[in-house]
């Protein structure tokens, strides 16, 4: 297992999720949810948190249908990532498979008494934190890095 803080994004049009882990890769924790619907803004804010945190990569949940499948929700995120590794640039950028951490997260969150209007926000984090702990279970018994890499179009 690679040591390194690394930074999870849970992409969606609304608001977009973001969690770290420790330079251990043990336990991810939420961050914060940056506004996605300004999507410059967005790029801005978390090419801020990735300058704070220092983070040996950022993985990008790609959300897939349950047969593997990617639709037009797919593609955005894909785009979204691209940009996100011309921006971040050194700092390398994964897209790792998301399928159901929204849903895990949520029934996470009820089950702790979390409302769901209250909580939507919270969610997004929640499900970055699924995605996290999902990347860095994949690593420690690959010994591989997770997902694959974005390329950045210059």
């Amino acid at each position: 297992m690679r040591r390194g803080r690394r930074i999870a994004v849970d992409v969606g049009d609304a608001r977009i999720g973001v969690a770290s882990c420790d330079p251990d890769g043990v336990l991810a924790t939420p961050v914060e949810t940056v506004p996605g619907r300004d999507v410059p803004a967005a790029h801005r804010r978390l090419a801020a948190i990735v300058a704070e945190y220092e983070p040996l990569e950022v993985v990008v949940g790609l959300p897939r249908s349950l047969k593997g499948t990617e639709g037009p929700a797919a593609a955005k995120v894909r785009a979204f990532a691209t940009e996100m590794a011309r921006t971040l640039a050194p700092v390398p950028v994964r897209l790792v498979d998301e399928r159901m951490t929204t849903v895990t997260a949520a029934q996470g969150l009820r089950a702790s008494g979390v409302r769901s209007k209250k909580g939507r926000s919270v969610v997004d984090q929640a499900a970055a934190v699924v995605i996290l702990q999902s990347a860095l279970e994949t690593e420690r018994v690959s010994g591989q890095a997770p997902g694959e890499p974005v390329q950045p179009v210059t």
